[in-house]
This record gives structure tokens, C-alpha cells and sequence, in this order.
């Protein structure tokens, strides 16, 4: 059984810092892509960043094109996302996700495995 478990969300004052994990388990990932959704109140589940599993080439929204890196640790089964500069409009439950590799990222309906979300909190 695939499980993806996020974790390091909290609360942090704009331009400060956090970085989430996400620990995989039940299957190996060579042929997927583990990408980062995240949903404010309201909103819709929107993409974030995604990570091919086999040779680690990424793709970001442009919302967090130079503030926020994803990368994976094949070892420890874990893929991060590193965020930097954040802002108040970061703030969201940041939900881990894995699909076999379709090269289409941004819809949540292309994803087959979903983690429990983390929430991400930034003040001003």
C-alpha cells in the first residue's frame, strides 16, 4: 500500500523559511513524478512544483519560480521542497503527490497517490 506522509509545515513571518518532506512508502518510484499541490481556503488544489524520480529534472509554477526548490533523496525515499522568501499568500495546506510519469503536472486528476497535507502558515 502506497503512503505519502508530509511533514515540517508550521508558521513563519514573511520572508523566512521552511522545508517539507515527504516520506514515500509501499512501492518504488523509478518511473513516477512526486510533485507538491498546495489549496488555500477556498481555492482550488493548485500546483506547486513536480520531480521526475528517475533523473530529478523539475518544473515550478511561476508563482515559486526562485524562492522554492523540490528535490529527492532515492535513498531515503523522500522527496523536499525547500521554501524561501515566503510570503503571505504562500499560506496553504501543502499536499505531497505521486503519479506515474504522464508529463502532464498540473492537474490534480493525474495524480494517483496523495499524502494528508501540511499546513503552511505565513504572517505579515
Amino acid at each position: 500500500q502506497v503512503q505519502l506522509v508530509e511533514s515540517g509545515g508550521g508558521s513563519v513571518q514573511a520572508g523566512g523559511s521552511l522545508r517539507l518532506s515527504c516520506a514515500a512508502s509501499g512501492r518504488t518510484f523509478s518511473g513516477y513524478a512526486m510533485a507538491w499541490f498546495r489549496q488555500a481556503p477556498g481555492k482550488d488544489r493548485d500546483f506547486v512544483a513536480v520531480i521526475r524520480w528517475s533523473d530529478s529534472r523539475t518544473t515550478y509554477a511561476d508563482s515559486v519560480k526562485g524562492r522554492f526548490t523540490i528535490s529527492r533523496d532515492t535513498a531515503k525515499n523522500t522527496v523536499y521542497l525547500q521554501m524561501n522568501s515566503l510570503k503571505p499568500e504562500d499560506t496553504a495546506v501543502y499536499y505531497c503527490a505521486a503519479q506515474r510519469y504522464s508529463g502532464n503536472w498540473y492537474s490534480t486528476g493525474n495524480y494517483d497517490y496523495w499524502g494528508q497535507g501540511t499546513q503552511v502558515t505565513v504572517s505579515s
